[in-house]
C-alpha cells in the first residue's frame, strides 16, 4: 500500500474515489460542503431525500457526482459532531477503509483526517489514520492455497487543509507507517501456527530483523547457555517439549552508550498446552497466541528501528513450548531461578511467570532505565477487563502513569491494578521460597506479585495482554497490541 499526503480543494481531486464525511442530522462536513457547492447542492439534495442520515457506520457510494472530478464519492457517517472523540474518529477511519475496499477503486483521497475535534492535533489524526488503515486492510492469507482475491486498492492519500502543514503531515505519515508495520509484524507472528512459529523460528525472525537494521544487534542463547547461567525456572517449562528453548535479546542503539535503555521483556510461549496441568480442549488452538508478548517486543523494536529513534531499547524474549511428556514438569516440583530464589510449581499451566522471572533477572545486566514485561499471562485478566483494556501493574507509580498516558494517546488502553504487599501472602509455599500460583482470588494481581519478587532492583511495569492480544470467534486473529502503546511510550520519553 502506498500512502501520500495531499492538499487542495476536494472537488478538484482527480481520483478513483473521494472520501468525505457526513455528520448525524444530515450535516455535511466542511469538505463535503465544498463539493456540494461546486455541484449545485447535489449532495445536500440526496440527504434531504433521506439517502443517508449520517449515523456512524453508514456509508453511501456515489458515481459521477456533479462538480467533482473524482470517479466516485464515498460518503461516510460520522455520528454526532459534538460528540466526536479519539475512539470515535478511529472507528470512522476504519469504516471508511472497509467501505472503500468494497468499491473497485485502485486509489483514493480521504478527507476524513481533516475532521476536527479538540483532543487531538492534525499530526495525531493523520498518523492514526495511517495506522488504522493498515490495520483494517490487514489479511493473513499466507497459508491458504488457490487464488486469493487481489486487493484492488493500491494508493491512499490523506489530506491537510493547506500546504503549510505538509512537512508535519509527512512526519506523521512516517510514524503511522512504522508503527503500523510493527503491528503487522506482531500480528503475522501471532497468527502463524505453533508448528511453524516455534522458539527456533522466533529466534530466526529476530536475527533477520537485526540483519536488516545496522543499529540492531541480536543474540540467541541456547539451553546449554541458559543452564550454565542458572535459569532453572525458565528451563523447567521447556523440558517436556522436543522444541528447544531460546533466550533472544535484541539491542537497539540509537543514543549514547551511556544512556540507560528501556528494556522490553516479552513472553514467548509459542504453544501452551498447559503441560501436565492440561488445558481443556475447547479453543486450545488459540494457545498459539501465548507468544504475543514476544511478538509485541519484536514489533515495537521494528518500529523504533524504522523511525531511527535516538534512544536505546533492549528486547528480551524467553521462548519456549509448554508440552506434556515424560520429562515434563510435575505439580509439586521445585526449581531454582536465576535469582537464586526457589519456586514450587503447583500448576504447570502458570508457566509464563516461570520463564519471565528468569528473563527479568537477566534484564539487570543491561542497567535499565525501566523494564516493561508484556505477557498473555492470566485468564483472570480477561474476566476482569475483557478484550478492551490491558492490565497494568507496576512497582513505580511514575512509570505506571507514563504508560497509562501513552495508552490513552495511542488508543491502546490499559487499566492499573494494585500489587499491594497483602497479596504476596497468597504465594506462600511450605517447601520453597514461593509457589507459582496464588489461588483463584485476584489471579492477575498475584501473578504480577510473583514477578515483582524478581524486579526489586529497578523500575518495572507488567502488562497483562491476555484479553487484548487476540480476538476469538469470526474475527479470530492477533491484534498486534500493545505495539501502539509501547511505541507511544518510547516516543513520549523522547519529548522530555
Amino acid at each position: 500500500m502506498e500512502f501520500n499526503i495531499k492538499s487542495g480543494q476536494p472537488q478538484k481531486q482527480r481520483t478513483a474515489c473521494l472520501i468525505l464525511g457526513v455528520f448525524q442530522g444530515r450535516r455535511l462536513s466542511p469538505q463535503a460542503k465544498a463539493v456540494d457547492e461546486a455541484g449545485e447542492k447535489y449532495l445536500s439534495g440526496l440527504l434531504r431525500r433521506g439517502d443517508m442520515e449520517g449515523r456512524r457506520g453508514q456509508s453511501l457510494l456515489l458515481h459521477q457526482v456533479p462538480g467533482a472530478l473524482a470517479e466516485r464519492v464515498l460518503l461516510i457517517g460520522c455520528g454526532k459532531e459534538k460528540k466526536l472523540d479519539a475512539p470515535g474518529y478511529l472507528t470512522i477511519i476504519k469504516n471508511s477503509i472497509a467501505a472503500l475496499q468494497q468499491t473497485g477503486a485502485e486509489d483514493a483521497v480521504n478527507y476524513l483526517a481533516e475532521l476536527d475535534f479538540k483532543q487531538r492535533d492534525p499530526g495525531w489524526r493523520l498518523r492514526e489514520a495511517v495506522k488504522t488503515s493498515l490495520h483494517t486492510l490487514y489479511e493473513f492469507n499466507e497459508l491458504k492455497t488457490g487464488d486469493q482475491k487481489a486487493r484492488r486498492l493500491r494508493k491512499l492519500a490523506f489530506t491537510v487543509p493547506s500546504r503549510r502543514g505538509l512537512a508535519r503531515a509527512e512526519a506523521a505519515l512516517r510514524e503511522g507507517q512504522a508503527i503500523g508495520n510493527g503491528i503487522k509484524l506482531a500480528r503475522d507472528l501471532g497468527n502463524r501456527p505453533g508448528n511453524i512459529c516455534t522458539p527456533t523460528y522466533l529466534a530466526r525472525r529476530a536475527t533477520e530483523l537485526g540483519k536488516g537494521q545496522r543499529s540492531l544487534t541480536v543474540e540467541v542463547l541456547d539451553e546449554a547457555a541458559m543452564k550454565k547461567l542458572g535459569m532453572g525456572s525458565l528451563l523447567s517449562v521447556a523440558q517436556g517439549s522436543k522444541q528447544p528453548a531460546k533466550l533472544i535479546t535484541l539491542e537497539y542503539k540509537g543514543a549514547k552508550k551511556s544512556e540507560q535503555p528501556v528494556v522490553l521483556v516479552g513472553k514467548g510461549v509459542t504453544f501452551d498446552t498447559g503441560g501436565i496441568s492440561l488445558k481443556p480442549p475447547a479453543a486450545m488452538d488459540e494457545m498459539k497466541y501465548d507468544m504475543c508478548g514476544a511478538a509485541s517486543v519484536l514489533g515495537t523494536l521494528s518500529a523504533v528501528a524504522e523511525l531511527a529513534l535516538p534512544i536505546n531499547v533492549v528486547g528480551v524474549i524467553p521462548a519456549v513450548e509448554n508440552m506434556p511428556g515424560g520429562r515434563a514438569t510435575k505439580p509439586g516440583d521445585i526449581f531454582t531461578s536465576l535469582s537464586g530464589q526457589t519456586v514450587e510449581v503447583l500448576n504447570t499451566d502458570a508457566e509464563g511467570r516461570l520463564i519471565l522471572c528468569d528473563a527479568l533477572t537477566y534484564s539487570k545486566k543491561f542497567k535499565p532505565a525501566v523494564v516493561i514485561d508484556i505477557a498473555t499471562l492470566t485468564g483472570a485478566c480477561v474476566i476482569a477487563l475483557g478484550k478492551h483494556a490491558t492490565g497494568l501493574m507496576s512497582n513505580h507509580q511514575p512509570l505506571a502513569a507514563d504508560l497509562l498516558a501513552a495508552a490513552e494517546e495511542a488508543c491502546d488502553r490499559a487499566w492499573q491494578l494494585p500489587i499491594w504487599d497483602e497479596y504476596q501472602q497468597q504465594l506462600h509455599s511450605n517447601f520453597a521460597d514461593m509457589a507459582n500460583i496464588g489461588g483463584r482470588e485476584a489471579g492477575t494481581i498475584t501473578a504480577a506479585c510473583f514477578l515483582a519478587r524478581f524486579t526489586e532492583d529497578y523500575h518495572w511495569a507488567h502488562l497483562d495482554i491476555a484479553g487484548t492480544a487476540w480476538l476469538s470467534g469470526r474475527d479470530k486473529g492477533a491484534t498486534g497490541r500493545p505495539v501502539g502503546l509501547l511505541t507511544q511510550y518510547i516516543l513520549n520519553r523522547l519529548k522530555r
